[in-house]
């Protein structure tokens, strides 16, 4: 299976990022939400392929001063939660 994400706008309203820093988060982002969606598969809802015209991320915890690729790793994992991203079944 293929995943392919491209994120047309980023806002990072309110966080400690600089506007040049700005596309280094988004590619982060990307690279993350195709790892973790790779590894863990995708919902029923988005196998069938698609585009979303907007995802409301989760919530991140920064401390410190995180840089952009940290930043975007953070969102990452926050937007697939949203996502609804399949999860591995547990062994029993």
């Amino acid at each position: 299976m293929n995943i392919n994400v491209h994120i047309e706008r980023l806002i990072l309203d309110g966080l400690p990022v600089a506007t040049a820093q700005g596309p280094l988060v988004q590619a982060a982002v990307e690279s993350e939400i195709s790892r973790l969606l790779g590894a863990d598969g995708l919902s029923a809802s988005l196998r069938a392929g698609g585009a979303l015209p907007s995802v409301a991320g989760g919530t991140i915890q920064l401390s410190g001063n995180p840089g952009p690729v940290d930043l975007g790793k953070q969102i990452a994992a926050a937007v697939s939660a949203a996502l609804g991203r399949r999860r591995p079944e547990p062994n029993h």
